[in-house]
């Protein structure tokens, strides 16, 4: 996952108990379904705060083929075999942001994301340039209309996410998940 991307991060609220039964079924089926179709996996992690939570991101070179990928994924075999297990772990799965950045590739050691709603662009530049020059995957919001709405993304929104890097001032809006990778 690497150059420029259209990026999801998908965040699920799981029912009490359903993290390891979606991720054993995730890694074992959905991970190479997805790639088999041009969707980039990327890092999947457990949320260390929150046991009934699974994030993880996946990436596409822009959003024309990000849904070809997602017709070809949900209409195929895979889904249709494994759909009603994993969708019975689910509370949630709407917690998505369409973003746009370098994706994020699989990791073997904690993770700390920052998604942060800044004032405005002009301050979220200012920040950035003084204290995000080292940090892993900075994304941006994808201003592009969600054109697979079978899979809901929150829109409406304006947020940077980055990876193992300082939080956001106190005075925006943040939230920080310390994620330990599957």
């Amino acid at each position: 996952m690497s150059g420029s991307s259209i990026v999801e991060l998908r965040q699920y609220t799981l029912h009490p108990g359903a993290r390891d039964t979606l991720i054993e079924l995730f890694e074992r089926e959905f991970v190479t379904g997805q790639e088999a179709v041009g969707i980039a996996v990327g890092g999947r992690f457990r949320d260390l705060d929150d046991p009934d939570r699974f994030v993880w991101l996946r990436a596409f070179p822009d959003m024309e083929s990000r849904r070809r990928s997602l017709e070809a994924f949900y209409g195929g075999p895979v889904w249709r075999e494994h759909r009603e297990a994993a969708n019975a772990t689910m509370v949630d799965s709407d917690d998505v942001l369409l973003l746009r950045g370098p994706g994020f590739a699989a990791v073997d050691t904690e993770v700390l994301a920052t998604v942060c709603h800044p004032p405005d662009a002009a301050a979220f530049d200012a920040y950035a340039a003084r204290h995000l020059t080292r940090v892993h995957a900075l994304h941006r919001t994808e201003p592009a209309v969600n054109d697979f709405p079978a899979l809901p993304v929150r829109e409406g929104e304006d947020v940077r996410v980055w990876f193992n890097g300082p939080t956001a001032p106190p005075s925006w809006r943040a939230r920080r998940l310390r994620l330990e990778p599957v």
